[in-house]
């Protein structure tokens, strides 16, 4: 299924992101590897060792929107097909919402959500053009609930489930699957680059991020899911029961969610 197959993935010179990177090297597949972080990017690719020449890094910075569809362009000429696209790349925050600034929503939305769709539009003719293709977007279990101190972020989450159910209905008929990915607590920097009310860094990673899953194993969660055409891969442990309880018994959920401690 990955062999010789040539996959896109954002947020990849860290956490998630660089465990897909080594999966899919490992599964045959090139990998073209983002993010605005080069020289995480370079790191990563050294890390593949005699299989870095699988990797190609192709930094840029999901916030600036202007150039991505040139970025495309350019790399379709160089590779020839996109047939994996995972949108990986986001970032949290940490912040009530009566101490957030408009302006910080506003970059929040431009990352998580803007950065994305802006990403997925400039593949998505060229995987109708080849009549095939998977489009993976990150959301996270606080995209099917709201959660303290994350307003922006969940929200920003959320939107992505509509757009890409949608982009899933528009594109079967060319072959073209759409999955969202839902990560409860995995062993990342997320919090740690979590913004703050003044938009500045977290800076520290939180007792619930610590006692997650690594994203080793994430990554291949996500990969089972990819194989099992899953449109929606839950990675986490039990954290995820959230879920379900706050899909059948929205009460309690309400009930456990205002005892989690939030950072």
């Amino acid at each position: 299924m990955f062999a010789g197959k040539v996959a896109w993935i954002t947020g990849a010179s860290s956490g998630i992101g660089e465990s897909l990177v080594h999966a899919f090297i490992k599964r045959g597949a090139a990998v073209v590897a983002s993010s605005n972080e080069p020289s995480g990017l370079e790191r990563v690719k050294e890390a593949c060792g005699e299989k870095s020449a699988m990797v190609t890094c192709v930094p840029f910075d999901l916030s600036d929107t202007s150039g991505i569809k040139d970025i495309v362009d350019k790399q379709i000429k160089t590779s020839g097909r996109i047939d994996f696209l995972l949108n990986i790349g986001g970032i949290s925050q940490r912040a009530r919402i009566d101490e957030t600034p408009l302006w910080l929503d506003r970059k929040i939305f431009e990352i998580n959500y803007f950065g994305t769709i802006a990403f997925t539009k400039a593949v998505l003719p060229y995987m109708v053009k080849q009549k095939s293709g998977h489009i993976l977007a990150t959301s996270s279990i606080s995209g099917r609930f709201g959660f303290p101190l994350r307003s922006a972020y969940s929200a920003s989450k959320q939107a992505i489930h509509g757009f890409f159910e949608t982009l899933y209905l528009e594109n079967k008929k060319f072959n073209i699957r759409a999955s969202v990915i839902i990560p409860g607590r995995v062993r990342t920097s997320i919090s740690v680059h979590a913004l703050e009310s003044d938009g500045k860094e977290h800076g520290k990673l939180d007792d619930g991020q610590a006692g997650g899953i690594s994203p080793e194993k994430a990554a291949e969660i996500i990969i089972r899911g990819m194989v099992r055409n899953k449109r929606e891969i839950l990675v986490g442990k039990g954290e995820l029961m959230l879920l379900h309880i706050r899909r059948y018994c929205p009460w309690l959920f309400f009930r456990i969610a205002d005892k989690i401690k939030s950072t």
